[in-house]
């Protein structure tokens, strides 16, 4: 793709991630300010933020089950279609949100009703992140594929400041009682706009060429008497196992090191450090757009250094930075709290800018959506949704943030050892990852085993 098509490409996967990471953010903000007084009113504040982040983490529950399904259909209809649906799901989902009916006006439907919502949001999440990267990954020169691929990942940071931003400025301008009343409902409500502006993007973009050139070859090996072909989940967990958990084990600091620095903060804030709720969304909302601004920096480095070396040091950061972290905020100073987050978010960000052409490379084309969505979704049901439940549950018991800042060293261990495991990928041709092994019904060479892939004749 030349550059100007690729740029067109970025935008697509940039405005579409941004959008359901707007949709995605909100939910879990207003869960930690709102959403506990309006849906689980009968508790005590405390175990109504952890029923508000249960519906939270029901969201990711949904993810992988997206994750199979886009993912499935995406290795065999094409990457383009799948997203134009993961959108419509998203942001209606998100504008129904806005109208849903409150604990004080229905009872206990109101909590039923929103948890379905959540577990729609979650669905369409679930697949349209492995979509968007590898449109952006497929597309792009391979010599740039980190730095292209780590744009629709800015779509995290920019969805997160959308979403403060908003939050932000409403309980800015609004009174307590005006923003529980209706104030939370209107960043909701603006989802339907932000949908249509992008499927006007994405509707736009062509479909990948790599993915049309593995399904004209899948198409010309079929003839009388050849074997079906294999449904690509069955092809990854036969052929790419092990980088699946490679994948799994990586996503574990990310995920988690993310939710902490964000969602949990927010909590630690008002519950623990009696600070206001603006504190906690000013601070965020600097370091979201830091973090927006450096992705593409380690995308780029990724490109020259490999993506193992900057993942590594994003995760080995994080563990260290945790500590540091809490010590800041307990200060109760602005600024400190500001650079506490700030910093967080640039070391979790040099593993998000690589992760994207990392799966990207580890997979086959004709299971590439499936794997990569596998892999990254299924380790956020372990990861990122019983992290603010983990962290906030270690607060109430510990009554301090010591255990947390383990619970957090713990998962970047994790990732560490899950990319000690795996062989650099950068040099590897999208195209031809894992074909001639997948073509005939061996087992593809794996990340994890460090092999180099294959190249096609």
């Amino acid at each position: 793709a030349g550059t100007r098509s690729l740029r067109r490409i970025v935008a697509a996967s940039l405005v579409g991630t941004t959008i359901e990471w707007y949709d995605f953010f909100l939910y879990g903000s207003a869960a930690a300010l709102v959403f506990n007084k309006l849906f689980f009113p009968d508790s005590d504040p405390l175990v109504g933020t952890l029923l508000a982040f249960l519906t939270y983490a029901v969201g990711f529950a949904a993810r992988p089950i997206g994750a199979l399904v886009f993912g499935h259909y995406g290795d065999r209809i094409g990457r383009k279609k799948l997203l134009v649906i993961s959108l419509l799901m998203m942001g209606g989902a998100t504008f129904a949100i806005g109208l849903l009916p409150t604990h004080a006006t229905v009872g206990a439907l109101a909590p039923v009703l929103l948890t379905t919502l959540r577990l729609v949001q979650g669905f369409a999440l679930g697949g349209e992140w492995g979509g968007a990267v590898l449109l952006v990954s497929e597309h792009g020169d391979p010599r740039r594929r980190g730095f292209w691929a780590s744009w629709p990942q800015t779509g995290a940071p920019a969805g997160q400041l959308l979403a403060t931003g908003v939050l932000a400025a409403l309980t800015a301008l609004l009174s307590d009682g005006a923003f529980e009343s209706w104030g939370w409902r209107v960043p909701f409500l603006l989802s339907g706009l932000l949908v249509v502006v992008g499927l006007w993007v994405r509707l736009a973009v062509d479909e990948s060429p790599v993915f049309k050139e593995a399904r004209a070859r899948a198409e010309a090996r079929k003839g009388p008497g050849s074997a079906a072909e294999e449904l690509p989940l069955l092809a990854v967990l036969r052929h790419h196992w092990r980088d699946v958990l490679v994948a799994m084990g990586a996503r574990m600091a990310e995920n988690i090191s993310f939710y902490v620095l964000t969602a949990f903060l927010l909590v630690y804030l008002t519950d623990h450090l009696d600070l206001s709720k603006q504190t906690g969304l000013n601070a965020v909302l600097i370091a979201s757009a830091v973090h927006f601004a450096v992705i593409p920096l380690w995308g780029a480095l990724s490109d020259k250094v490999g993506r193992r070396p900057v993942y590594i040091l994003g995760a080995a950061g994080v563990g260290v930075w945790i500590f540091p972290f809490f010590a800041l905020l307990d200060t109760g100073e602005f600024g400190l709290i500001a650079l506490a987050v700030t910093v967080g978010l640039v070391l979790h960000g040099a593993m998000y800018a690589p992760q994207a052409a990392f799966f990207s490379e580890l997979f086959a084309t004709r299971m590439r959506y499936s794997g990569a969505s596998i892999g990254a979704q299924f380790s956020s049901v372990a990861a990122g949704a019983p992290a603010p439940l983990i962290a906030t549950a270690l607060l109430a018991e510990y009554d301090g943030s010591a255990m947390v800042s383990l619970y957090v060293i713990a998962a970047a261990l994790l990732t560490v050892v899950a990319l000690a495991c795996a062989s650099e990928t950068r040099e590897r041709d999208l195209a031809t990852v894992g074909e001639p092994a997948a073509r005939l019904g061996e087992a593809a060479p794996s990340a994890a085993e460090g092999s180099r892939q294959p190249v096609e004749p």
